[in-house]
Formats: structure tokens, C-alpha cells, sequence
């Protein structure tokens, strides 16, 4: 968590913004899988990576900030939401044909 926080920090000093998106998506993948999942961070962190990454044009990022946001709402009992998400993901995993993290959404799906 200390150097996710470390490489965020350099990347908003280096005015990085891609680099940044990609660390508040780590950041939010960290305390998406604390035990237990720390909901409310991992959330704001998986937020804030999807706004900056749709800004920049980012689409793989922009799945993966679903598939992230999905998982963690799946697992806390948001279904509604976690079905909103992980249709998002993919649905854009499919269009980019990133086979490998496409099946890695149908699983969350039918979880």
C-alpha cells in the first residue's frame, strides 16, 4: 500500500495522469482484497481510476476499473450494482477482444 501511495504521489507530482489512473486503480485493487475489504476506499480509489481513465481515453483501464468496482460490490452484496459493472467490463472486454480478462468477467458474472 506504501509504495501504491508513493507512486501515486510522484505521478500527480510529474503530472502523469496516466500513471496516476493506473495507481488509484492499484490502490483500489489493495483495499478491494484486505480482509476484510476495505469498501468505502477501494471504491473511492476504483471512482477515481475510472473517471481520470475516461478522461484520458483509456479503455483497458476503464474495464478494469469496472471489473474492479464489480468484483468488490459481488462480493458485499451489491448485486444490482456489481451486475451494472461487470456488464460494462464486459462488454468493452469484448469489443477490444482482450479475451483473457473477457473470461475473467464472465466468471465474476456468474458468481
Amino acid at each position: 500500500m506504501k509504495r501504491a501511495g508513493r507512486a501515486l504521489s510522484l505521478s500527480r507530482d510529474a503530472q502523469e495522469r496516466g500513471h496516476e489512473a493506473r495507481a488509484l486503480r492499484l490502490l483500489g485493487e489493495i483495499a478491494a482484497r484486505r480482509n476484510p475489504p476495505d469498501v468505502e476506499q477501494a471504491d473511492g480509489y476504483y471512482r477515481q481510476a475510472l473517471e481520470l481513465a475516461n478522461q484520458l481515453g483509456m479503455r483497458p483501464l476503464v474495464a478494469h476499473c469496472h471489473l474492479g468496482l464489480g468484483t468488490l460490490y459481488g462480493r458485499t452484496g451489491k448485486r444490482q450494482e456489481a451486475r451494472e459493472h461487470l456488464a460494462a467490463a464486459t462488454m468493452m472486454y469484448r469489443e477490444m477482444g482482450m479475451t483473457y480478462w473477457l473470461e475473467q468477467a464472465e466468471v465474476e458474472m456468474g458468481a
